[in-house]
């Protein structure tokens, strides 16, 4: 068994410090970082790239809607058109800070609304892998297990990976728990460990109404905003290798 860790990174902005970025790095094995628009500016770009390059992490963009007041977390009524523009100025972005530092972008991950947006909307999961493949194509575009995005990534002639998430709570239909939703977010560093590896061995998270859910799944996600989030990472990953499972970036295995 084989499978990356990856954490939503970068999202302190100016004099605000969001996350102990320092401290998830090391144990995880790819990094989706803040472009400038839901949350990140081009200083906290720069020191997330270059501490994710220090600890040998694959770099990939976290394109968001330009919401820093709601965090990206709001749906925005953007049309597709609209949508793969902010999605290439944000990973154009990401990808020229990273290749001053000698560093070149391994992924794509949509943040929070976009995310979910694109997971059920044909047309913006189609605008955001025609924006990912225009610019790169040998780019890997991160999306929720079992999402319209990823049909639209391998439409667009994109590697892509399913994501699941270890520290948040799912509804029967594969989706996640609304945040503003009591208990969407799991806060429990044993709990999600468990959650994670039933995630890799068993290809099935557990929904908050006991319904199984069947996941196709690439990846894990850990939020770098979740309290208390790299002793949650470092027990997921303790628990994975524990258990046999290789942590490893994802397309580091084709990429060697």
């Amino acid at each position: 068994m084989r499978i990356d860790l990856n954490g939503d990174v970068g999202e302190s902005f100016g004099r605000y410090t969001l996350g102990r970025d320092a401290a998830l790095m090391p144990v995880l094995t790819s990094a989706s970082i803040a472009c400038g628009f839901h949350a990140g500016d081009p200083g906290v770009m720069r020191a997330t790239v270059a501490l994710a390059k220090a600890h040998r992490v694959a770099i990939g963009a976290h394109p968001g809607f330009p919401d820093l007041v709601g965090f990206g977390r709001r749906e925005l009524a953007a049309t597709p058109r609209e949508v793969e523009d902010l999605v290439l100025y944000q990973v154009g972005a990401l990808a020229a800070v990273a290749a001053a530092q000698g560093v070149r972008l391994r992924h794509v991950k949509p943040h929070g609304a976009l995310y979910n947006q694109a997971a059920r909307d044909p047309a913006l999961a189609a605008a955001i892998a025609t924006a990912v493949a225009a610019f790169d194509p040998s780019l890997i575009l991160f999306g929720l297990s079992g999402s319209v995005l990823l049909e639209a990534g391998r439409r667009a002639g994109l590697s892509t990976a399913a994501e699941a998430f270890a520290d948040r709570a799912y509804r029967a239909d594969g989706t996640l728990v609304p945040r503003d939703r009591s208990g969407a977010v799991l806060t429990d560093a044993e709990l999600v460990a468990r959650r994670a590896l039933e995630m890799v061995r068993e290809r099935a998270v557990t929904a908050a109404d006991g319904t199984r859910v069947a996941l196709d799944i690439d990846t894990v996600c850990l939020h770098g905003d979740t309290p208390e989030a790299a002793l949650m990472a470092r027990r997921v990953r303790e628990s994975l290798e524990a258990a046999g499972v290789v942590v490893a970036a994802a397309g580091a295995q084709a990429a060697s």
